[in-house]
């Protein structure tokens, strides 16, 4: 089931301000699609359309390495669109773990895998303002969450007061 939430405008857990919207994904190979639609469609016609091309291709990324990686039932989507900037967080209900250096989905390691594998948190890092991740649950972690900050036009020569990151492996 596809649900969207939309509520008035709240902070987001990066302390930015503005209109909260949430969609909740099945973990299936069509989900990266329905949210990289979702994020267009939230952007488009707006002071923030000027990043719309990157918002999609990060939201993408992020929510096929959710689908990829993970055997969590949902994938969620949270976008908060502020005067500035536009931050989209993707959590998944999988406690974050590192994976060996190399290593495949099923645990082997594959010739060009080191290759094929990260260049999305690399697309993340060339295109964001900000980007990281979160692990949720304290001492026993339940899930994670990627996000990202884009500057909208409105916001193209804010300067980023820190540009935290967590280093993890897609």
């Amino acid at each position: 089931m596809t649900s969207v939430n939309a509520t008035a405008p709240s902070a987001s857990p990066h302390g930015q301000d503005g209109e909260s919207y949430r969609l909740s994904l099945p973990n299936t190979a069509r989900s990266a699609g329905i949210a990289r639609h979702f994020v267009a469609s939230l952007l488009t016609g707006t002071p923030h359309s000027g990043v719309v091309d990157d918002a999609r291709l990060c939201v993408t990324e992020v929510v096929a390495n959710a689908h990829r990686h993970t055997r969590t039932s949902l994938i969620r989507v949270h976008v908060t669109v502020g005067r500035e900037q536009v931050t989209v967080s993707v959590a998944d209900d999988t406690p974050w773990t590192a994976p060996a250096a190399g290593a495949t989905s099923d645990g082997s390691i594959g010739a060009g895998h080191a290759q094929e594998c990260g260049r999305g948190l690399f697309l993340l890092e060339e295109l964001a303002l900000a980007w990281g991740s979160e692990v949720c649950g304290c001492c026993s972690p339940s899930h994670k969450a990627v996000w990202f900050t884009l500057a909208g036009d409105a916001g193209a020569t804010a300067q980023p007061s820190a540009r935290p990151r967590t280093a993890i492996q897609a």
